[in-house]
């Protein structure tokens, strides 16, 4: 979802599973420029792993619907890759998901009760957009009011929080959802679409195509 149509539900395509019938291989592979970007100054990894980024927002209807497909990709990433999702925070009210996300990950939640969530704002109409909400919603699930609002209020969450930030704004996030590979190159379902106009599915397919693409290039510079 792009940051100026976060108001309007408006944004990228996506979804669907590693493969890439349809990109452009006969033209020699995805084209820097056009299915991915190269950030213009390289951010520190760590020696020995390709970290993959995934920048989301729990309201986001494109996160939710590429949700089982980047799973499902991330669970067959090699040894020597990482993979971790980024919370993004554009506007004032999306800070209340963000936190919502971090506390949940302190506790040791966040995979377990992730779906949930997404369903409940997605499927159900629940907005949990406000710490009380939340907690209210997430004791059904198990977990802990009181604990919930101490990590959600803990200087450990401020800290992810202006972490993730400041990791959106060196990768120059724009929209959700977005992948960030190995501190140097982002792709997207709609930048990897190349300026075609695709189905969610095909979006979400090139996306993840183009990853395992970049990939293979950080390994042979």
């Amino acid at each position: 979802m792009k940051r100026r149509d976060f108001s309007a539900q408006l944004g990228l395509s996506v979804i669907g599973a590693a493969g890439l019938p349809g990109l452009a291989l006969a033209q020699g592979g995805p084209i820097e420029g056009k299915h991915y970007q190269k950030l213009s100054q390289a951010l520190p990894t760590t020696p020995g792993k390709i970290e993959i980024v995934e920048f989301f927002w729990y309201g986001c209807p494109h996160c939710y619907a590429f949700e089982p497909a980047i799973e499902a990709w991330a669970q067959q990433l090699p040894a020597d890759v990482s993979f971790r999702k980024v919370h993004v925070a554009f506007r004032a009210n999306v800070k209340l998901h963000q936190r919502m996300f971090y506390a949940l990950e302190a506790m040791g939640k966040e995979a377990q009760v992730r779906g949930a969530v997404f369903a409940a704002i997605h499927q159900q109409g629940q907005a949990l957009d406000s710490a009380k909400s939340q907690a209210d919603f997430l004791s059904k699930l198990g977990v802990d009011p009181a604990k919930y609002q101490d990590a959600y209020n803990s200087f450990g969450v401020n800290t992810k929080c202006q972490q993730a930030e400041k990791l959106s704004e060196a990768y120059r996030i724009d929209g959700v959802p977005s992948i960030g590979i190995g501190g140097r190159f982002l792709t997207s379902p709609s930048i990897a679409a190349g300026g075609e106009r695709l189905p969610e599915t095909e979006g979400g397919r090139r996306a993840l195509a183009v990853s395992d693409f970049l990939i293979q290039r950080i390994r042979k510079p």
